[in-house]
């Protein structure tokens, strides 16, 4: 049996024929849809806006919201964003695709759970239809990771807050008509922090592109200001001072999103490695031949072996209702150092060709750095288990 995208993915018992389904359906929609052009896309740092679009016609933009505002809710569990995560990467996008097309998974769950319900109305279904966006605004020039230090700050005055700040690092802010925003209300830590849905065209918001990245270029990614922004009291998502709450809601399901993406990134530097070494002759016999390359090889199969079953565990909790965030949180690391081998020793295997740009394992090289930080560093997520497990 060769190795390949598809046959190195341990058997999961918790998989249905509904989950095969999605995948066929979905890998139709990459290879026709994404696959061809994205190169393309990456160079010139942003995807076409009609992929929106297209992505809500298959369903793609709606699972797992509620059908009362267009979602797809009936049947849905980690399983399905797990795949669609998977499938997206398959291309050889370190999650620059997702964090592009499906940045609503972050910026509209503190929406649909936590807003009023005119305001779920206004912004919901027009966001999973593709005809609007949204992003998720927490990260600020200060400081990413400690959330409950964050400055921006909302005064109430009237029926109004009046924000001042700026956030960083914004993933789809670009072109985003809302963005979930994370504002302190009160005093300093935690209990200070309240969640606003502020309209990106109001008065005082300006953006600029942080389009020079090592990686997730056709992701567009901005900085935001806000001066003196007016926003309704009725856009604020949940209770004053509850704001900390709100964001940790999003956290383990962004993070889940990123240990499927990374786990397939080392799948298709495998998968890369393969081909290539079957293909290539050094020494008179193909480079698979040598027993140094078939070694890297054998680890790589290894290490994404590990982060599969590890991630078998972690899903099958969360299914239960029973959720280790301890284990959540090493499996993220797991996922991220799982990937950074694979790409490192699929370079070494590929040689110069892997320097060239177009080339899969070289992409997600360089988008090795952004998934070891975003969601929670690895140092982060190490210290974040260690408190969950009693030290």
């Amino acid at each position: 049996m060769s190795l390949t995208f598809d046959s190195a993915r341990l058997f999961n018992p918790a998989l249905t024929e509904d989950h095969h389904q999605w995948r066929r359906a979905l890998r139709r929609f990459v290879d026709n849809e994404i696959a061809p052009y994205f190169d393309q896309w990456d160079d010139e740092g942003a995807l076409p806006g009609q992929l929106w679009k297209k992505a809500a016609q298959i369903g793609l933009l709606q699972m797992g919201f509620s059908e009362e505002f267009g979602g797809i809710s009936q049947g849905i569990d980690i399983y399905h964003s797990m795949i669609a995560n998977e499938e997206l990467a398959r291309v050889g996008s370190g999650g620059g695709i997702a964090a592009s097309l499906m940045i609503h998974g972050i910026g509209l769950p503190p929406v649909a759970n936590f807003a009023r319900q005119a305001i779920k109305q206004e912004i919901v279904p027009g966001v999973l239809a593709g005809d609007k966006r949204i992003c998720l605004g927490i990260t600020e020039p200060s400081g990413g990771s400690d959330v409950a230090n964050i400055k921006t700050t909302a005064r109430r005055d009237g029926e109004y807050y009046i924000v001042n700040g700026s956030k960083t690092f914004i993933s789809g802010a670009m072109s985003a008509d809302w963005i979930s925003t994370a504002v302190r209300t009160g005093g300093e830590g935690a209990g200070g922090i309240s969640m606003l849905v502020i309209p990106m065209d109001s008065t005082g918001i300006s953006r600029t592109p942080l389009d020079k990245k090592q990686g997730w270029w056709v992701s567009e990614t901005a900085t935001v200001y806000f001066e003196n922004v007016r926003v309704p009291v009725n856009h604020l998502l949940g209770q004053e001072g509850q704001g900390f709450s709100v964001i940790m809601h999003n956290f383990n399901s962004e993070r889940m999103a990123m240990i499927a993406c990374m786990e397939a990134c080392a799948r298709v530097c495998l998968e890369e490695s393969v081909i290539w070494a079957r293909e290539r002759k050094t020494f008179g016999k193909s480079l698979a031949s040598h027993q140094v390359i078939r070694h890297k090889i054998a680890q790589m199969k290894q290490q994404i072996n590990a982060t599969q079953a590890y991630m078998q565990v972690v899903a099958r909790d969360i299914t239960r209702g029973e959720p280790n965030f301890g284990d959540l949180a090493i499996l993220k690391v797991q996922a991220s150092e799982t990937m950074e081998y694979c790409a490192r020793e699929a370079s070494q295997i590929l040689g110069g060709a892997c320097y060239i740009r177009g080339n899969k394992v070289e992409r997600i090289y360089r988008e090795v750095r952004v998934n070891a930080i975003g969601g929670g560093s690895e140092e982060i997520m190490r210290d974040l288990a260690i408190s969950q497990y009693g030290l």
